[in-house]
């Protein structure tokens, strides 16, 4: 196979999870005789520096020529002033909205040997396996109007609009329950529907599509029950669905059920197909740009391999190739390595680069 890669290596921890990548990739292609051509681009505060604008147009026309999207994160203190014309978060919005990815994939499976990096008490954590998806493309990070303005009384305030449409939940939706007939065969809807008339429509929207899968079970929660019951009984979900908001905070939370952010993977999916006739997805480690850490060489690769192995899965239909990548992470994780933040007190940490090649070293 000869795939076409975009490289979006952004900003903070971005460029070094990346690099991790690029090897997990090079060491891929050389195992199973694949070809992956990678193009790295600006995106977010590097491209704002550079260019102006946080996705100039040759970050965008790489993305629409490519196969799949690997993304290492945007954002960070430089670019913070809320005063500003152009932000690094406008770059990633802008990606999604330009590519339809209306879908965000986000598996929460606590692997065994780090149960004990989380806050939560093993006991609730064994058995946990739930896949997240969060609509992407609408809601209130996207509804208009949205604006600053002075009010009557000579105040400054300013609102966003949350809206959505039918069609839109119906969208995601639907893949929920796809997805969820898959699996186990349960659907948990969260919304605000005792609230807000989006999430009313949202529920609405929900039920009435269920019934066209009468074999799946629907579950209703509130966003803040739904919070509150991914720490009280968090293997009782299976897939999990709910609007862009919702699911911003709510995956956040749920990382914390596998020790850390730097575990985690996430997909962007849509409904434009890639020269495989696959989702031209975008993927990344849903840790963010962590400037804290940035440029030490301690940032945890393991979300951004495993973003890589979904990537395989999903965009270029290598299966194999993905089992590949999460064997060799879950083999590295058994052996006892550890990166800083799921280290336990006495345990060795290693920095990026040594968690890669030990990744690398059990991809066979």
């Amino acid at each position: 196979m000869k795939a076409k890669i975009t490289l979006l290596p952004g900003d903070g921890i971005g460029p070094e999870v990346i690099a991790a990548a690029q090897k997990i990739l090079e060491k891929i292609g050389e195992q199973f005789g694949h070809e992956f051509k990678m193009d790295s681009q600006h995106i977010g505060g590097i491209a704002i520096d550079e260019t102006g604008g946080a996705l100039p147009n040759p970050t965008l026309e790489s993305c629409k020529k490519a196969d799949a999207v690997l993304l290492g994160a945007v954002g960070g203190p430089k670019w913070d002033d809320p005063n500003a014309s152009v932000r690094p978060e406008q770059g990633l919005l802008g990606l999604r909205k330009e590519l339809g990815l209306f879908a965000n994939l986000r598996p929460v499976q606590p692997h065994p040997e780090l149960m004990g990096a989380s806050p939560l008490k093993e006991s609730y954590l064994e058995g946990v396996d739930m896949l997240i998806l969060r609509e992407l493309t609408g809601g209130i990070y996207f509804g208009q109007p949205s604006e600053k303005r002075i009010n009557e009384n000579g105040e400054e305030e300013a609102f966003d609009t949350m809206i959505y449409s039918e069609s839109e939940v119906r969208r995601i939706a639907k893949l929920a329950f796809e997805i969820a007939g898959e699996r186990s065969k349960k659907v948990t809807s969260v919304d605000k529907a005792n609230v807000l008339e989006s999430s009313r429509l949202w529920r609405k929207t929900v039920a009435k599509l269920s019934e066209e899968y009468p074999e799946i079970e629907l579950e209703n929660l509130l966003v803040d029950a739904a919070t509150m019951h991914l720490l009280s009984r968090p293997r009782d979900f299976d897939v999990m669905v709910t609007m862009n908001l919702f699911g911003d905070i709510i995956t956040d939370e749920s990382s914390m059920l596998t020790g850390s952010m730097g575990n985690m993977p996430s997909a962007a999916l849509g409904e434009d197909l890639n020269s495989f006739g696959k989702p031209r997805g975008m993927y990344e480690p849903i840790h963010g740009s962590a400037p804290d850490i940035a440029g030490q060489g301690i940032a945890n690769p393991i979300g951004m391999i495993l973003s890589t192995g979904m990537m395989l899965r999903h965009s270029l239909g290598l299966s194999e190739e993905a089992e590949a990548i999460e064997k060799a992470v879950d083999a590295t994780l058994n052996a006892g390595h550890r990166t800083g933040d799921i280290a336990r007190e006495g345990e060795v940490a290693l920095g990026t680069d040594e968690m890669c090649e030990k990744i690398l070293m059990n991809l066979v």
